[in-house]
């Protein structure tokens, strides 16, 4: 009987481990940031499974959702309201794109990275619209800088 309650404290304190280290990321959505007009800052985030962005609307008239075709197998779609703060919390490895909708066209994107970019050469593929493009193919490069970087 002590063996189950010294084993259930320790998996209890494993699991309030895990939690202790989740990370929480802030991603604000702006009209006018460093990197340009229509911009989430930043861009491109990196983190763990487990860990949460928190998408915040600095400036009114954004929203944030995913990008189709720019999600790891078994990743969660996720659609926010315009003006409305959005809290995720990524558990599947891979790439995540996302958007601001009403913005699409004008290059309003960003991409998360949870863990290793597992499907990143299925992201690479989706297509967009407008100065998305430009936008997606600056956030890959930037993506490759960071893994040479770290090598």
């Amino acid at each position: 009987m002590r063996k189950v309650i010294v084993l259930g404290a320790l998996v209890a304190a494993l699991g309030f481990a895990g939690a202790a280290t989740a990370a929480e990321v802030e991603v604000k959505m702006l009209n006018k940031g460093t990197e340009g007009v229509m911009v989430f800052e930043p861009a491109l985030v990196k983190i763990n499974p487990g860990d949460t962005v928190k998408f915040v609307a600095s400036d009114k008239g954004h929203n944030v959702e995913t990008v189709d075709g720019m999600l790891p197998e078994g990743g969660q779609k996720f659609v926010g309201k315009i003006n409305e703060e959005v809290a995720i919390t990524f558990d599947k490895p891979g790439v995540y794109g996302y958007k601001c909708k009403p913005h699409y066209g004008m290059g309003m994107v960003g991409m998360i990275v949870v863990g290793e970019p597992t499907n990143a050469d299925q992201a690479k593929a989706a297509t967009h619209p407008g100065k998305a493009k430009q936008a997606f193919a600056n956030l890959f490069d930037k993506l490759a800088a960071t893994k040479t970087a770290a090598k």
